[in-house]
């Protein structure tokens, strides 16, 4: 994601941009955030920084809670002294997936994994303590630029012509990262201070297998790609049935 917002950084010039990889701010190192704010001092944060192995975190959950909770925490802290605005991505996975026609940003989260329910307590971080915070849920996140993800994942498998087995046992709304970041620096850029809670897709409603099939199109491949219907999907974790987000 951070990658994403870098791409657009030159289309915004009234903002300055300071990026930082792990090795120059973890989040989940107190003392380095706090010295990277202090000689900084942004107006703005945008934490692109998370642990997502949703199945992994059900295994061992501890680092979930590090970079999900104690993470956000440690960001949360500088932001209130620094005076700073936090814009921290989420979620659909703060959902359980229960309700047919989708999820507003009012709806109560009832998370049903370990990081989704690491991913809410880090809301719920910023929530308690910030008045000045965009929390900005998303669902089915993707690149076209840069690995991993679902696209590039079922891209790469076609094109080595791989027989592609996809659930259409789950919905929801694939977002492109370069338009989530381009919606972020336009929010900062517009001087918009309606904070709290929102969410952000592409808005096209569809299965994994819909998604795959939209991107074998785009790529002119569906017709020579063996692509059927398959189960829900295997994981070790629980996953929503609807990840839709309103």
């Amino acid at each position: 994601m951070g990658k994403s917002i870098q791409d657009w950084a030159a289309d915004f010039p009234r903002l300055q941009f300071r990026f930082e990889d792990r090795a120059g701010m973890d989040i989940t190192n107190g003392s380095q955030v706090n010295f990277v704010f202090s000689e900084f001092k942004p107006d703005f944060c945008i934490n692109c920084a998370a642990y997502t192995k949703v199945d992994q975190a059900e295994l061992t959950p501890d680092p979930a809670y590090a970079v999900n909770v104690e993470g956000v925490k440690n960001l949360v802290q500088a932001s209130v002294k620094n005076e700073a605005c936090l814009i921290h991505i989420s979620t659909d996975y703060v959902f359980d997936g229960a309700k047919e026609e989708g999820y507003y940003p009012k709806d109560q989260p009832n998370p049903i994994n370990v990081y989704g329910l690491t991913k809410w307590k880090g809301e719920e971080e910023i929530r308690m303590n910030m008045h000045k915070y965009f929390i900005i849920r998303t669902s089915w996140l993707y690149s076209k630029n840069y690995p991993p993800n679902f696209y590039l994942t079922i891209l790469s498998k076609a094109k080595q012509g791989e027989n592609l087995s996809v659930t259409d046992a789950e919905r929801g709304c694939p977002t492109d990262a370069s338009n989530l970041a381009k919606h972020i620096l336009t929010l900062i850029d517009s001087g918009n201070t309606s904070f709290g809670i929102s969410h952000f897709t592409d808005g096209q409603v569809m299965s994994w297998h819909g998604f795959a099939v939209q991107i074998l199109e785009e790529h002119e491949i569906l017709q020579t790609t063996k692509l059927e219907k398959g189960q829900k999907s295997r994981s070790f974790a629980r996953r929503p049935d609807n990840s839709i987000l309103l």
